[in-house]
């Protein structure tokens, strides 16, 4: 089986190509491709070059794990069954590319106990699960607070935001220095760092991805305060000590979701607790993705990029 893929040769080197799928195995799924996010974090880091090693990256590889799609095939061991729509967190199934993620193709094969079912009525925003699972992994980790402050306006931070007044918490104070990223109506206040005289946080919550933000985050904590990096650091991490020393400070990495995330965030998206709205602010056909990409990646008024698939079928 062939299909159209998006696939990165080498940093800045992308395009739509048709590779060669491998043959589903009984446990596994063929699942045809609706719609597919764009990540602004770790894809733009391979993008430009700057992924730090990780085991199984390289080039050529396909991106992409925020993909919801259709399950067309089954196999005979498989738990679901063809017409199921779900959300698909990437697949390694192709033959002369890398499947690191592995979610940017027209089809997919996978592990069936992968895969989450969702809603089709929530459309391309099902693709948006995986980030709000991440968030939703944040905030729920072992021995957490929520957030007082959140770095960060983009997508990872308006949902943090979101999942804060969801669980009952205060509405955060949100860093933003683009000033089209400040701009709008929320249920809490986006300001620029300049403009914030606050320096009490009990908890910060940094999705900024900036490696050199963390001494001005110290200064803002409390005595005994804590700092969670929610976003991803391509540059090493450094602070000064003394000024860290004095206030206690704390600091906690957030990783990625499990599946006990993705299922808790799922059913607030389906009770109406959190908003998945307004999120998606650009889309493309999937044949157009070598100037989505760009776009996604340079334009700071997009905070996510969505590729269509059907539309270039």
């Amino acid at each position: 089986m062939d299909t159209q893929a998006v696939l990165m040769r080498a940093p800045r080197s992308l395009s739509l190509e048709s590779l060669r799928l491998r043959q589903p195995k009984v446990d596994e799924v063929v699942v045809e491709v609706l719609h597919s996010g764009i990540s602004t974090g770790t894809e733009k880091l391979f993008w430009t070059g700057r992924m730090p090693d990780f085991p199984g990256m390289g080039y050529p590889l396909v991106p992409g794990y925020e993909s919801v799609g259709e399950v067309v095939e089954a196999g005979a061991l498989a738990a679901l069954r063809p017409g199921t729509r779900v959300f698909v967190p990437g697949a390694d199934c192709y033959e002369g590319a890398r499947g690191l993620f592995g979610g940017a193709s027209a089809s997919i094969i996978t592990a069936a106990d992968r895969l989450v079912p969702v809603d089709p009525a929530l459309g391309e925003a099902s693709a948006l699960i995986a980030l709000a699972a991440t968030a939703r992994h944040a905030i729920a980790g072992m021995t957490t607070a929520l957030p007082e402050l959140i770095v960060g306006h983009g997508v990872m931070g308006r949902l943090l935001a979101r999942l804060t007044i969801a669980a009952g918490g205060r509405a955060p104070t949100v860093w933003e220095l683009d000033p089209a990223r400040r701009l709008g109506e929320f249920a809490y206040p986006v300001l620029h760092p300049d403009d914030d005289c606050r320096m009490d946080y009990a908890t910060i919550y940094d999705a900024s991805g900036d490696a050199g933000g963390l001494n001005g985050l110290i200064r803002r904590l409390a005595k005994g305060g804590e700092i969670v990096l929610a976003g991803f650091y391509a540059e090493p991490l450094s602070f000064a000590f003394p000024p860290a020393f004095m206030k206690e400070a704390r600091l906690r990495i957030a990783a990625e979701w499990n599946r006990q995330d993705m299922l808790a965030t799922k059913m607030l998206i389906e009770e109406g607790h959190l908003s998945l709205d307004g999120l998606v602010t650009h889309r493309a056909a999937a044949g157009d993705a070598a100037q989505a990409y760009v776009t996604a990646f340079e334009d700071p008024a997009c905070l996510k990029m969505i590729l269509n698939w059907k539309a270039s079928a």
